[in-house]
């Protein structure tokens, strides 16, 4: 689920990554780490780049290649933090927060608990049941009869007024 608005990032995003690929290839680099499977399936085309490359190429411990790795596990969070404390967020805030956070507001949207599971990727409903009892609705429960309006009183005796008008003439 990408929202629209980040659809000109990602694709701006996605320039600056395969112009990044682009210059590895140039200098004799470009190739990612693959499975012994997969490794003759072209490890330099486009197709299996990492989406967020590392800024910097590294020696593979394994090959001793050299090639480009994806961003660190640490680089999303630190942004995270460091926007957090930017806009004055005392609280800890992390990635999972914003999962936690989307779910959440997904959930006070009125999807239901099964498409959040799905999204989220729970196995069990259990799991994303979780996000329901963080909800703080304060909303009246109604019963779903209180959501069939009456007739109108007025309307419903000069309705009867004409009916019995209609059968008290007579027919032609």
């Amino acid at each position: 689920m990408l929202p629209a608005t980040l659809v000109r990032p990602l694709r701006q995003h996605l320039r600056h990554a395969k112009a990044v690929h682009r210059r590895d290839l140039e200098r004799g680099y470009g190739a990612v780490y693959l499975p012994p499977a997969l490794e003759d399936k072209n490890p330099r085309a486009w197709r299996w780049q990492y989406l967020f490359p590392s800024r910097n190429l590294a020696i593979d411990p394994r090959s001793g290649v050299t090639r480009r790795h994806h961003l660190g596990q640490s680089g999303p969070q630190k942004a995270v933090s460091k926007a957090a404390q930017a806009i004055s967020i005392t609280k800890p805030v992390s990635c999972r927060t914003l999962r936690d956070s989307f779910a959440t507001h997904l959930l006070d949207a009125g999807y239901d608990v099964r498409t959040v599971q799905e999204l989220l990727g729970h196995k069990d409903v259990r799991t994303t049941m979780v996000y329901v009892h963080a909800l703080n609705r304060g909303v009246e429960i109604r019963s779903p009869l209180d959501g069939i309006q009456e007739p109108d009183r007025q309307t419903t005796q000069e309705q009867t007024h004409e009916q019995k008008e209609e059968t008290a003439r007579p027919r032609q």
